[in-house]
C-alpha cells in the first residue's frame, strides 16, 4: 500500500464526533502537513475515508474539495455538524474534539 493511500485509511479511524489536524495526521504518518494537505485534496474515496475530518491546528477549517472559501467549505462545515462537531468563533475546540492516533 503506497503512504498516501495508507494516510487516507488512518482516516477511518477516526470516530464520529472527533477531528484530526494536518499536523497531528502528518505526525502519526512521519510526513508533513503540506503533504498531508495535497493527499485530502486529491482524495479518491471521500465517502469512506472522510478528509472532511481534518481541521487546521488552530481549530479553523483549512480547505476542502481544493477550495478554502465557498460551497465546498460550507459543505465540510455541514459534515462536521452533521457529526456532532461544534465551531464557536469560526473555530472548533480541539480539547473536545481532537482525535489522537
Amino acid at each position: 500500500m503506497k503512504k498516501s493511500e495508507r494516510i487516507l485509511h488512518m482516516l477511518k479511524e477516526i470516530p464520529r464526533g472527533k477531528v484530526t489536524t494536518y499536523g497531528a495526521l502528518a505526525k502519526a504518518a512521519k510526513s508533513s502537513p503540506r503533504a498531508i494537505g495535497q493527499i485530502m485534496r486529491r482524495n479518491p474515496w471521500p465517502e469512506t475515508c472522510p478528509c472532511y475530518k481534518v481541521v487546521r491546528s488552530d481549530g479553523t477549517i483549512g480547505g476542502f474539495d481544493g477550495h478554502t472559501s465557498g460551497k465546498s467549505i460550507d459543505r465540510k462545515i455541514a459534515k462536521l455538524n452533521r457529526d456532532g462537531v461544534r465551531f464557536e468563533n469560526g473555530k472548533i475546540d480541539l480539547d473536545k474534539y481532537l482525535y489522537k492516533f
